[in-house]
């Protein structure tokens, strides 16, 4: 048999999989892996439950319920004062990560070069490479991990294509701030460079912040894709939806790709978050929700040796121990799996280059008595 020549030959399972199936076979609390381990809204499930006896069981138009873009459309334009058209500017997604791997395959060819920052999400990098686009990583450093931005104008150049966000950003916990954007909006003014924004923790956000999205500032809009999730939200990240707003001219080769990668999304599921949204207090009252379990998980943590980093958004805690061991994240995340019986990520795992600033990723949305037993056994570490 011809062997296979691997278009992505460095890349293996990621860090995510591998720390979620030790978390399983040792039986320690998973704090890796970002999902909750509490149920999603009785409301919701019901609505779901609703919408297939009701019959909406079948294929769902390719970009998505109109029902749902619709409401999609009103609630950006009521957070952000930015309008959408729903049929031409909004598409529904299997999850925020077909949305940015969807959005990297329509507009990124051949030796494109795309800017991110480390640590990174990891479905970026392997999306670009796939394209036969060119990474240009720009690494940032704890604790706060801000963005240097005359160096990012020193990476721009003729075959700049594209600049990818996340805020609020995974695995760090930091958010864009006002000179952030006016930053991004100097750089990219009369260049030929677009967005694309992941901002799958929009309503994550904590300390009565403002998320600066794309689509707050019509001179970045107008060149973004801009991703969301409504499995972070609304605790369900097994239902895989969520979805892509940019302008009709992006969108339209959006779609063109989307079309051939899932055609359309689950059905019921649709329905049901469109009725969903209707209660604007399904979104606004996350901050809250979220910022009282990142006050408590904090506070615990703060019995340990572990030095907390700022969380400003997301449902990540991120720590250094640098006073407890001078192993390698890797190493000491896997001990702390087996030995201590809680999962974390490594951050090394977000860096091409395996940086490694002896930082763990803690997710924290969780049950009390969940963050409860962890810290009962971080404390002995």
């Amino acid at each position: 048999m011809t062997p296979i020549i691997s278009k992505l030959p460095q890349t293996g399972t990621t860090i995510f999989t591998l720390m979620s199936a030790l978390a399983t076979e040792v039986g320690a609390i998973n704090l890796s892996q970002g999902f909750p381990d509490f149920n999603t809204s009785p409301e919701l499930i019901e609505l779901v439950n609703n919408a297939m006896k009701n019959g909406h069981n079948q294929y769902a138009p390719m970009p998505g319920v109109l029902a749902l873009r619709e409401q999609i459309a009103q609630k950006t334009e009521k957070l952000y004062g930015a309008k959408y058209n729903p049929d031409t500017e909004i598409t529904i997604t299997a999850g925020g990560t077909q949305a940015i791997f969807t959005a990297i395959t329509a507009v990124i060819n051949p030796n494109d070069e795309v800017i991110i920052f480390e640590p990174a999400f990891d479905c970026y990098a392997p999306a670009i490479r796939l394209m036969g686009g060119i990474v240009k990583s720009l690494e940032l450093e704890p604790p706060d991990y801000r963005i240097a931005w005359d160096m990012v104008k020193r990476l721009i150049n003729s075959k700049t294509r594209m600049i990818i966000l996340n805020s609020p950003h995974n695995p760090t916990a930091t958010i864009l701030h006002k000179k952030d954007i006016d930053e991004l909006s100097a750089l990219v003014k009369n260049q030929d460079i677009l967005i694309l924004s992941d901002e799958v923790y929009e309503h994550l956000i904590y300390d009565g912040e403002t998320h600066h999205s794309m689509a707050l500032y019509p001179e970045l809009q107008q060149r973004s894709f801009i991703v969301a999730s409504f499995g972070k939200p609304f605790h369900a990240t097994g239902w895989k939806v969520g979805y892509c707003m940019a302008p009709a001219f992006l969108m339209s080769e959006f779609k063109k790709v989307h079309q051939f990668l899932v055609f359309s999304v689950n059905a019921p599921i649709q329905y049901a978050i469109a009725e969903y949204l209707k209660n604007e207090n399904t979104y606004l009252d996350l901050p809250g929700f979220f910022q009282q379990k990142r006050d408590y998980f904090r506070n615990g943590l703060e019995q340990t040796r572990f030095e907390l980093l700022p969380c400003s958004g997301s449902y990540f805690q991120s720590v250094t121990y640098n006073n407890i061991t001078d192993e390698k994240d890797s190493d000491f995340a896997l001990r702390l799996t087996r030995e201590i019986g809680v999962a974390s990520i490594p951050t090394s795992a977000f860096y091409t280059k395996g940086t490694d600033h002896h930082v763990l990723r803690f997710c924290f949305a969780k049950r009390q008595e969940t963050l409860d037993k962890a810290v009962e056994r971080l404390i002995k570490v």
